[in-house]
């Protein structure tokens, strides 16, 4: 069966992977609160639709691509919300870094009305939405997981089925937690290296080419670091926030994890130096503003 496609939140991430999945030949319609946002998913083959509950009431298949948790809820169970007019057999694909607690009671809920969900972050910011390349953890039923492998594989070049409605929420969570303590100790390993008379540049390569190498050396650093270009298209912000959902997740389960309540404090103690607005790499800065500041 063909899937057509809604995809509800058309910023950076969303609007590529609708644009992604128009160009793969799927039909595929997109709201955005904003009309200027709309306007350029329509430039890019986006069906654009004014009201959530039309583009709803056309689809089979609904990705979700949200700032938070909360925004999921509200869209799907909140008042004048998805749950009023989804059709049975709707699939839902809630590519948000949410919670495991509220993809499984938006799951719950929707069960009843014969609507499936699964939890589906993604990495790869807007670069990987734009070109398919994007690596997702996949929460939810194996058979649901199954039915939208078609859309996942347009979509992503990485699938992981990863268990039940939530894994995916955690997944993730684990994933930006590692991402965001190797900025910070990539940036350290960096300055120790450029103290002890070492050129950067080619310590990076070193690093990136040895055990100690990760994302951060061998994309971020690269990509958006060492050049000054700042760019990745996810900020600090966006950051701040899965920092934060990870060290709720590492409280509510009672785990003393130092390197994740220092990663946490060092993100948070960041706000200072770096704007939630900036790009998330720019966290390198507050380690070593002559190497990674930006040049004037």
């Amino acid at each position: 069966m063909q899937h057509v496609i809604g995809v509800i939140g058309l910023g950076n991430m969303g609007r590529n992977m609708a644009a992604t999945l128009v160009k793969k030949e799927f039909t595929v319609y997109g709201f955005d609160l904003s009309a200027d946002v709309r306007q350029l998913a329509s430039e890019q083959g986006i069906l654009p639709e004014n009201d959530v509950l039309e583009l709803a009431k056309k689809c089979s298949t609904i990705i979700l691509s949200l700032p938070k948790a909360e925004h999921v809820e509200a869209v799907c169970l909140g008042e004048n919300g998805l749950k009023a007019v989804l059709n049975q057999g709707t699939t839902i694909i809630d590519t948000t870094t949410s919670v495991a607690e509220t993809s499984r009671k938006v799951a719950q809920e929707l069960e009843s009305l014969g609507v499936e969900f699964v939890d589906a972050p993604v990495s790869g910011g807007p670069a990987g939405a734009a070109s398919g390349t994007m690596s997702m953890v996949v929460g939810g039923k194996k058979a649901t997981y199954e039915h939208v492998l078609p859309v996942l594989e347009a979509m992503t070049r990485v699938r992981i089925h990863v268990g039940e409605v939530g894994a995916g929420n955690i997944a993730k969570i684990a994933n930006n937690l590692l991402a965001a303590a190797h900025l910070i100790t990539t940036a350290e390993a960096l300055t120790m290296a450029e103290k002890a008379g070492l050129d950067p540049e080619q310590a990076l390569q070193a690093i990136s080419a040895g055990s100690g190498g990760s994302a951060a050396s061998q994309v971020m650093f690269p990509n958006w670091v060492m050049n000054k270009a700042y760019n990745s298209g996810f900020t600090m912000a966006l950051m701040r926030k899965d920092v934060g959902l990870a060290k709720d997740l590492v409280e509510s389960l009672g785990l003393d994890l130092p390197m994740a309540q220092k990663t946490a404090e060092l993100w948070r103690a960041s706000v200072d130096q770096v704007e939630d607005s900036d790009d998330f790499c720019a966290i390198a800065k507050c380690t070593n503003p002559a190497l990674f500041g930006e040049e004037k």
